[in-house]
C-alpha cells in the first residue's frame, strides 16, 4: 500500500539520519475508502493525487507548529504492507480526516519511493500560508484564500537519493 507521510525539512533530514521515519505512531494518507466515497472516482492517480495534497496540508501544519522551520512542504511516499495503514472508521468521512491513516511503527526510509518537496519559487506563498493558517482556520476566506495560494503549487518529484542534495 503507497502511503503519504508528511514531514518538514528538518523531519526529512532526521529521517534521513537515522534511516527511518519515526518513530511511531505515524500519521500518513493513503486511498481509503473515505477518501474514495468523498472523490468519487476510480482513476487510482487522481485518488492518489488526492492522498499526496492531504499529506501537503499536513506538512503545512507541520511547518506552521515550528517557527525556525524551513517553509518547503515536505511529503515522503512510502510503500508498507497490506494492513500496515490503518483507518479510522468512526472519521472515514469527516473531511478533516479524510484519507487519513495510522501507522502503528516507524517505517524504514528504504521503503520509500520519493520525496515530493516544494520548490524554491513556492517558498513566499508558502510562508504566507503558515502564517494565515490559524485565521482561515477560524474562517477567515482572506487567509483561506492565502492558504489555497501555497496548494496552488505543484509539489516537485525527487528520488530518495535525492535526499542528501534535499536537506543540504
Amino acid at each position: 500500500m503507497r502511503v503519504y507521510v508528511p514531514l518538514t525539512l528538518s523531519g526529512l533530514a532526521a529521517a534521513h539520519k537515522a534511516g527511518e521515519i519515526g518513530p511511531g505512531p505515524l500519521t500518513a494518507y493513503a486511498v481509503t475508502p473515505g477518501l474514495r466515497e468523498w472523490y468519487v472516482s476510480d482513476d487510482i492517480e487522481e485518488l492518489e493525487y488526492a492522498a499526496l495534497n492531504r499529506a501537503a496540508s499536513a506538512s503545512l501544519r507541520m511547518i506552521a507548529r515550528d517557527p525556525g522551520e524551513v517553509c518547503r512542504r515536505v511529503v515522503v511516499a512510502v510503500d508498507v504492507p497490506d494492513g500496515a495503514a490503518v483507518a479510522d472508521p468512526d472519521r472515514s468521512l469527516d473531511s478533516s480526516s479524510l484519507g487519513e491513516v495510522r501507522i502503528a511503527s516507524s517505517v524504514a526510509l528504504a521503503r520509500a519511493a520519493a520525496v515530493h518537496v516544494d520548490s524554491d519559487d513556492a517558498r513566499e506563498d508558502v510562508t504566507a500560508a503558515v502564517t494565515a493558517l490559524g485565521a482561515a482556520d477560524l474562517g477567515d476566506d482572506d487567509a483561506q484564500f492565502t492558504v489555497d495560494g501555497a496548494e496552488d503549487h505543484e509539489l516537485l518529484w525527487f528520488g530518495v537519493q535525492e535526499i542528501p542534495n534535499l536537506i543540504g
